[in-house]
């Protein structure tokens, strides 16, 4: 059992000094409520520290408060902004949002000018998978069977739900198991 009495000064420390890590961590604990009472608000202004101290996990944290209005108002062109600066520092997590973001018809209309785009969605889905992302190999086979900006393709699809199954995405399992 881990002891967050303990760790939790430490973490302050860290973060006091300057430390982009412990900033992320501890903005980690108050994102979700772990030994200290969920405050979303403390939560993104510790990951927005560590983002401007380089933190990618940072960065992509930021993108997911914005796109859930949780500690901020919901605002999809913010979360693209994080997500961007995430993606661009390699974090695959973000390079997958960032694809989530041009392929979900819902969330494009929240973003002013922001138009569906299965090409960069694709761009973007095939560079986290690239990273290792297990949820955009998914999302790449997705694509591929439903021949959205692609055409469509079972055989593909069957190849990228199995990498995704492979590196442990479940969803990605089931997905593989319908196309049998």
């Amino acid at each position: 059992m881990k002891d967050y009495a303990k760790a939790l000064p430490l973490l302050q420390n860290a973060a006091d000094a300057g430390n982009a890590s412990a900033m992320f961590q501890l903005g980690s604990l108050y994102h979700i409520g772990v030994g200290v009472g969920r405050d979303f608000a403390k939560a993104r202004e510790l990951y927005q520290k560590a983002a401007h101290a380089g933190n990618t996990n940072a960065m992509f944290n930021l993108g997911v408060l914005y796109a859930s209005g949780r500690g901020v108002a919901k605002d999809y062109a913010k979360a693209r902004e994080w997500y961007q600066k995430g993606a661009d520092a390699g974090n695959q997590d973000a390079m997958n949002n960032l694809g989530a973001l041009y392929h979900l018809p819902l969330i494009q209309l929240h973003i002013k000018g922001a138009v569906r785009d299965f090409a960069k969605a694709r761009e973007w889905y095939q560079k986290a998978a690239d990273a290792g992302s297990a949820i955009a190999m998914y999302n790449m086979g997705r694509l591929y069977q439903h021949g959205w900006g692609v055409d469509r393709d079972r055989a593909k699809a069957r190849e990228w739900y199995q990498k995704g199954a492979d590196a442990g995405n479940a969803t990605a399992k089931e997905a593989l198991s319908f196309l049998q």
